[in-house]
């Protein structure tokens, strides 16, 4: 039984008790279906030696061979991960194409009497709607950006807005990095497609009739680049400015980034790369105050004369977006949780008029 994907908001109402990716590990790596569950019909080294010998020896000794390999897998996974499924349990099953692998899956657990359905055209059917939605078509959402200097509680910001029922797009979340030279995070980013993968279902959940925020960055997020359609939106979107003291913004350092504070010889390191711009006693003296573990004292010398000038200049271009400024006095966990529903007003009222009639200070 086949089930045809139309949009990616259909995955989010079709009701499948499970997604099972029949594809190999290294497949399912680079990017999944949302939800999916890693259940191989062939590993990475058995299809390797299935298209080897397709190519080389038999087309016939590899189909019986990868035949084979199948069955014996699928057993394992029915004996072992979907040992507990009861009856009625209608998992959807996919692989690259919608093809063999994906075919035989779905044919054996509907044997055994579970209503799996095939996905038609497999994961690529799946991957050209996510093209579609962020590289041909423009983002029908409102969107409105969150801008502001380094260590404004953008993020943190952010996570309270989506806790409070705002529509939030965490691209630096989904990208797992903070977009700085001190923004790598332990856990690796994604690939790219599962990172463009993550982005197009979020806007798929979101209410187009509602504004969605994204923090303001860079046309890329560590190594990895905001997808096409997104990026113009993001352009052309009006920007509420959150702002706050220096001393307050240095304050919230150690919050924002605990892995360096934790580990003073990698954040050390890490500015020892800045030695060819702000040359090497600079250098030297912010690295001295780590060695101190005057962490505030290092966020303030940075931001100051690293980071600001930096986005200012680069956030330059976008200052006719501006339509309001939110401002801070303190950073803390309360004083955050207390501007919160202001400041979702603010983002709200921001996408309900032109920017051209809207001036900064106009929306406060």
């Amino acid at each position: 039984m086949m089930y045809t994907l139309t949009s990616l908001s259909d995955l989010h109402t079709a009701g499948f008790d499970a997604i099972i990716d029949a594809r190999s590990p290294a497949e399912f790596a680079e990017d999944r279906l949302p939800g999916a569950i890693s259940l191989p019909v062939l590993g990475n080294d058995e299809r390797a030696a299935v298209g080897t010998m397709y190519v080389q020896e038999s087309r016939f000794g590899a189909r019986k061979m990868g035949a084979a390999l199948v069955l014996r897998n699928v057993a394992a996974h029915i004996d072992g991960p979907l040992a507990d499924k009861p009856g009625g349990w209608r998992p959807l099953v996919y692989c690259w194409r919608g093809g063999q692998r994906s075919g035989t899956f779905g044919w054996l657990l509907r044997e055994i009497g579970w209503r799996a359905e095939t996905l038609q055209g497999g994961y690529q059917s799946y991957r050209r709607l996510v093209v579609k939605a962020l590289y041909d078509v423009p983002v029908a959402h409102p969107i409105v950006v969150l801008a502001g200097m380094t260590c404004t509680a953008k993020t943190a910001l952010l996570h309270r807005l989506s806790a409070a029922g705002g529509q939030v797009l965490d691209l630096e979340g989904l990208a797992k990095h903070r977009g700085s030279i001190f923004g790598a995070q332990a856990e690796r980013q994604p690939d790219q497609k599962a990172f463009e993968s993550d982005i197009a279902m979020a806007l798929a959940g979101f209410d187009p009739a509602r504004p969605v925020v994204v923090e303001a960055e860079s046309s890329k997020v560590g190594d990895l680049i905001v997808p096409p359609s997104l990026w113009k939106v993001m352009c052309d979107a009006p920007r509420v400015v959150v702002s706050a003291p220096l001393a307050a913004r240095a304050a919230f350092f150690p919050s924002a980034y605990p892995d360096l504070v934790a580990d003073p010889a990698k954040f050390s390191a890490l500015i020892y790369r800045l030695r060819r711009l702000h040359g090497a006693a600079q250098v030297d003296a912010w690295q001295a105050q780590v060695a101190e573990g005057d962490f505030e004292g290092v966020a303030a010398g940075l931001i100051a004369t690293h980071y600001d000038p930096r986005y200012a200049k680069s956030q330059a271009r976008f200052s006719a977006n501006v339509v309001a400024e939110h401002a801070f006095d303190r950073l803390d966990p309360q004083s955050l949780d207390q501007g919160v529903s202001a400041l979702m007003d603010t983002l709200h009222r921001a996408v309900e008029r032109p920017l051209a009639d809207t001036g900064v200070g106009e929306i406060s």
